[in-house]
């Protein structure tokens, strides 16, 4: 009955959130070309808010717990589970006075109304899976770009979204080159719950009826064995994974 019910109400969803998204883009480039940088972050902000509130059609709802004094002085590095596309609003949403850049696949940096834009002119990095070169270059410039400008990179180390919840293994070397080109930075581990079952049943209908949850841990300095410090960040994010159905 319920997976009955989400057929109209993803119909629904996906006209709300196509809206959104085409609205907008031409915001986003007003933002960016007259006013600049911080109009457009605020603009990319705003945008992910009501991409949350369209997914109240769907009866999601969202909790982003942090209890640590987190500074805006200083770079960071934000480390998470992946488990949905929906992982990423709440990220810029409730981390936005930290400037959060993605770390994304270089298919969505173009043919997406606001998102594609957004990742082309935020300083986000788009990276070629199929290209090692490239992508190390990209995230060298991330962790350059974040170190100068005390900003925040998202990434996420499974390579992959999880379908079904459970953690999978960290793959380290983007961290690592971002810990590199970024030596200074804090890194936040953070735990994602629930995001998956936006999509149990695929990308079409949608899941109803979803709690996400966001926790935020311990910040971990850079410091000793590169190894060492990626192995207490995943312990940590780990942690927080309830592997439930």
């Amino acid at each position: 009955m319920l997976k009955l019910l989400s057929y109209p109400l993803t119909v629904l969803f996906f006209i709300c959130f196509g809206l959104v998204l085409v609205i907008f883009h031409p915001i986003q480039w007003f933002c960016l070309n007259v006013f600049g940088y911080d109009a457009h972050k605020r603009s990319v902000s705003i945008l992910n808010w009501f991409i949350m509130l369209c997914t109240g059609i769907l009866g999601t709802r969202y909790k982003f717990e942090n209890t640590h004094d987190i500074p805006t002085d200083r770079p960071l590095i934000i480390v998470t589970n992946h488990q949905s596309m929906y992982d990423i609003p709440p990220i810029i949403w409730f981390m936005r006075k930290y400037h959060p850049k993605f770390v994304s696949k270089i298919e969505l940096g173009k043919g997406i109304p606001s998102v594609s834009f957004n990742l082309r002119h935020s300083g986000s990095a788009l990276i070629d899976r199929k290209d090692p070169k490239q992508s190390i270059e990209e995230l060298q410039k991330l962790g350059k770009y974040i170190q100068k400008h005390n900003r925040s990179a998202v990434i996420f180390p499974e390579g992959t979204r999880s379908r079904t919840g459970a953690p999978k293994p960290f793959r380290t070397t983007g961290l690592k080159v971002l810990m590199k080109n970024a030596p200074s930075a804090l890194i936040i581990p953070i735990s994602i719950n629930n995001s998956w079952k936006l999509l149990r049943y695929g990308k079409f209908p949608m899941g109803l009826g979803s709690y996400v949850q966001f926790k935020v841990h311990a910040p971990v300095e850079i410091q000793g064995n590169a190894d060492d410090v990626i192995a207490e960040v995943e312990k940590q994010v780990v942690s927080g994974v309830n592997t439930a159905s």
